[in-house]
């Protein structure tokens, strides 16, 4: 942990009574370490990594998210507090690729125990594949979407695959038990019990999603390259990873081709964007719309509490959506 929690009470008294300025500008971190007692300080960049760091940490660490409920995680832009404080971790847990303001800051942070979640898995590009292939012909991809993503262009979204999320949770893990060893031995009991969680989401994907009338969806944004792909679907994205990017006409058009030659029955918007698109193109097409969470931060609309919760209703939805038998 942060060498100065390891600084005796007497020891600070002293340092006021000697008048040091440098004291004055940490009293606001100090009076949270107080606050937060020995606990490990961990920092998360959005919800995906707050949830591992609150279900492995447990009562062992002290989580802050630099992404606040309701804020679009690919937008973010940190106020000066927030990156000053960022120094002030323990651990930092990101997601390399998905914000970059924040990879700036961490850059910048001088922490030792830095986790990409990007790191513990293998990425892999989604974002630029936004057509699929019909009865041969394969539609053009979305030109916006070859713009967005991972420096190296790979779809960054990898928690929405529970398969993926498991293996984040390991290394996560891993990370807490080295910056923490006496605490190392609640890290893996919580480990391993995240990771039998994701399990059981992953089974009742599988399980939910084998027989179904159609394989194809259509969502906002790119989001769901990962889950598509472990579970034999189809995603038809309206933009790319970027989930504010405005669809060209001929994607629209695009859309509407597949929607027919797939028997599309909804086109899913999510919480945290704008819906207007995905509703004007249902209302064109005469489709229903619905909610296909992206799990990029949990609000009073979500529907569930945490990770577990909203990956069953996106599951229930998909269900529906793609008339699972």
């Amino acid at each position: 942990m942060n060498a100065r929690r390891l600084i005796p009470t007497a020891t600070l008294a002293g340092a006021v009574t000697l008048g040091l300025v440098a004291l004055s500008a940490c009293s606001s971190s100090d009076a949270a370490d107080q606050k937060s007692g020995d606990k490990l300080a961990v920092t998360a960049s959005f919800y995906p990594m707050e949830f591992l760091a609150q279900q492995i940490g447990g009562d062992h660490v002290s989580v802050t998210t630099l992404t606040k409920p309701g804020v679009e995680p690919h937008d973010l832009e940190l106020k000066p507090r927030q990156t000053a404080e960022l120094g002030e971790s323990d651990v930092i847990l990101y997601l390399k690729g998905i914000q970059p303001a924040v990879d700036k800051a961490i850059d910048q942070s001088g922490v030792e125990q830095i986790v990409d979640a990007a790191s513990l898995t293998a990425l892999e590009k989604h974002g630029t594949e936004v057509g699929h292939v019909h009865g041969g012909d394969e539609h053009s991809a979305d030109e916006h979407a070859a713009e967005e993503g991972t420096p190296d262009g790979n779809d960054p979204h990898i928690w929405l695959d529970p398969v993926k999320y498991a293996e984040v949770a390991k290394g996560v893990g891993a990370a807490l038990e080295k910056a923490d060893p006496d605490n190392a031995d609640a890290y893996r009991k919580n480990t391993d019990a995240l990771v039998g969680k994701l399990g059981a989401l992953d089974t009742a994907f599988k399980q939910g999603l084998t027989d179904t009338s159609t394989k194809t969806f259509i969502t906002t944004h790119a989001a769901f390259g990962y889950l598509a792909e472990r579970y034999g679907l189809e995603q038809e994205a309206i933009a790319g990873i970027d989930p504010e990017a405005e669809p060209s006409p001929a994607r629209i058009k695009e859309l509407e081709t597949i929607a027919k030659q797939d028997k599309v029955s909804t086109v899913f918007f999510e919480t945290l964007a704008s819906d207007r698109t995905a509703k004007t193109i249902a209302a064109d097409s005469g489709l229903k719309t619905d909610v296909l969470d992206p799990l990029e931060g949990i609000t009073d609309r979500s529907k569930g509490d945490d990770y577990i919760e909203v990956m069953q209703a996106n599951l229930a939805a998909l269900q529906k959506a793609l008339g699972a038998k």
